[in-house]
């Protein structure tokens, strides 16, 4: 495989202008609990065989799927530091390389069932086969004796929508059964929301936060595979083991006492036995006016947790500016997955070589090129690894709110996040298309590259709101979040199209994401690399400050953030 891609003519001549190779510090024996010896030689311009050791590295067994709080984040947060060091970066949080982020780590007693009682019968649903549940309070026990079952559609209450699932009652003591995604996904209906295209309101964290708000006694989304964009199994083992969250007083958000999801299946059931048919449901959900419909049964459960205080860190290392240090570009991705399910028959490490080995290793390898550039960029350029991505983007919400750059000096965000490894591409993803001028500073990059552009072939699947750079967009700094394309140049988008879905229905979420140098095609990945790389050169080099598009949410947060401060 061919160790330099091009990047197009305006990155070119800077790569080629600045290769040398930089031994690897991280060489020398590990101690317990830090990263691994390496022999591997680093060369600073971006290619494949550095990549392939990045990742190869994160995601072994060794790092144990690189859960936070456990032994594995303390490999991964030293082998991180240790490239961070061997790159030449500078420590990124007030002379240090991480910033410690308070975590509450729950774990719920899988032994926990659901009894629903409808009538005369009584259905008892197991935690795993039929239903996952957790609590974000951070209370050891979480009792609900005999709370009423109220279907409230899809669980939104927007007013500008002119929308509310939760009209007309008190909702003190109750649990509130809802759909996943937003009531235009089933029916297709652009009127309705952006009709196919997932908004927030359709995130499952916004579902759990509204029902907290309306103070339901717990709240329970009904699976299915189309509206979440994932199998039950993915629901099953992101529900499993350890759950991670900021503790109260770090977290405005709203929390439900308790909150889960049942399959479809049981879900039809119970629609079933309180007279109604819950493909039909799905359509009266969708029509305005909709309102709460008691479901005629009552749920009980005595969910045991073991709750510790914990410690994870986000990793930060920074490229000071030569003219413009002050000001900065922020390259992110997070490095935690799934960790190790003890207990588990077969291979029980969730390993995260997709999902986010890559990623990470793609800050690291542009991180190398940033420092060996010449010229160096103008302004500051942050590479911060994030952790507690999996756990609800927990890490960067942290760093939002305690940022080592003042949010109205960031000039931009590029979020990497499972990047495609099936090859070389006609087109690029942006995920969210339409969001910021950083857009536009991709377009022409991406057209040197011979690509186009083109959002997401999924937007109902909600993904700008599932990754990291969406806690920056929130508050109002412009983020850029792609992925490749979909339009391979072996095999067209029939091939790009398969291979997504193979990584959706098998590895995604599972132990089966793994690093595999013999199916993996690095070429297409430093593509995709070259073209951020060239992105946040441009913007590091300029005086530029990008803002959300006329008509973005986001809009507002960013005029208000870079209006004159007074004296």
């Amino acid at each position: 495989m061919s160790r330099h891609l091009l990047l197009g003519l305006a990155v070119m001549a800077a790569l080629s202008a600045c290769k040398r190779e930089s031994a690897d510090p991280a060489a020398a024996s590990a101690t317990p609990g830090q990263a691994p010896a390496s022999a591997h030689t680093f060369s600073p311009e971006l290619n494949a065989e550095d990549f392939g050791e990045l990742v190869k590295t994160l995601a072994s067994d060794e790092f144990e799927g690189r859960a936070p709080g456990s032994v594995g984040e303390d490999k991964t947060v030293a082998y991180l530091t240790q490239q961070m060091q061997r790159i030449g970066l500078q420590p990124g949080n007030n002379g240090s390389w991480t910033q410690d982020v308070p975590m509450v780590e729950t774990t719920a007693d899988e032994h926990t069932t659901l009894a629903i009682r409808q009538g005369e019968q009584t259905r008892t649903l197991k935690f795993g086969q039929d239903m996952v549940l957790g609590t974000r309070t951070g209370q050891p026990e979480v009792k609900v004796d005999n709370s009423e079952l109220v279907f409230v559609g899809y669980g939104v209450d927007a007013p500008e929508q002119q929308w509310n699932d939760y009209a007309g009652q008190d909702w003190k003591g109750k649990t509130v059964v809802m759909f996943v995604n937003d009531p235009g996904f089933h029916t297709q209906d652009a009127t309705l929301f952006d009709g196919s295209k997932m908004t927030y309101y359709g995130r499952w964290t916004y579902k759990f936060e509204e029902a907290a708000r309306k103070g339901a006694a717990a709240a329970i989304i009904v699976h299915d595979d189309a509206g979440a964009s994932y199998g039950w199994d993915v629901v099953k083992n992101s529900w499993s083991g350890p759950q991670y969250d900021l503790p109260a007083k770090d977290d405005p958000d709203a929390r439900v006492p308790a909150q889960g999801w049942i399959t479809q299946a049981q879900a039809r059931t119970l629609f079933a036995g309180a007279g109604l048919d819950l493909d039909q449901a799905y359509k009266d959900a969708s029509r305005r006016g909709f309102k709460p419909v008691p479901l005629k049964a009552t749920v009980s459960f005595d969910l045991k947790s073991t709750t510790t205080e914990k410690t994870s860190r986000n990793v930060i290392g920074v490229l000071p500016g030569s003219e413009r240090p002050d000001e900065a570009v922020l390259y992110m991705a997070h490095w935690d997955h799934l960790g190790k399910h003890e207990g588990e028959p077969g291979d029980n490490i969730y390993n995260g070589a997709v999902d986010n080995a890559t990623g990470t290793a793609g800050i690291l390898e542009i991180a190398d090129a940033f420092a060996h550039q010449d010229p160096k960029p103008k302004r500051s350029v942050v590479f911060l690894a994030v952790t507690l991505e999996e756990s609800g983007l927990l890490g960067s919400k942290y760093y939002v709110a305690h940022p080592t750059f003042p949010l109205n000096k960031i000039a931009g965000v590029i979020n990497i996040d499972a990047m495609s490894v099936a090859g070389k591409t006609r087109d690029m993803t942006v995920t969210g298309m339409g969001a910021s001028e950083l857009e536009d500073i991709l377009k022409p990059i991406a057209t040197a590259q011979g690509r186009t552009l083109h959002p997401e072939s999924s937007p109902q699947s909600g993904f700008y709101f599932r990754s990291d750079h969406f806690n920056f967009a929130k508050a109002g700094v412009p983020a850029l979040y792609t992925d490749g394309g979909d339009d391979l140049l072996e095999g067209g988008k029939a091939a790009g199209e398969a291979y997504a879905a193979d990584y959706g229905k098998h590895r995604y979420h599972s132990p089966a994401d793994q690093y595999d140098p013999a199916a993996w095609k690095l070429d297409g990945t430093l593509q995709d690399l070259e073209a951020l790389y060239g992105v946040g050169r441009q913007l590091a080099g300029s005086d530029a400050w990008p803002n959300f598009y006329a008509g973005s949410p986001f809009k507002a947060a960013r005029d208000a953030m870079m209006q004159p401060q007074e004296p």
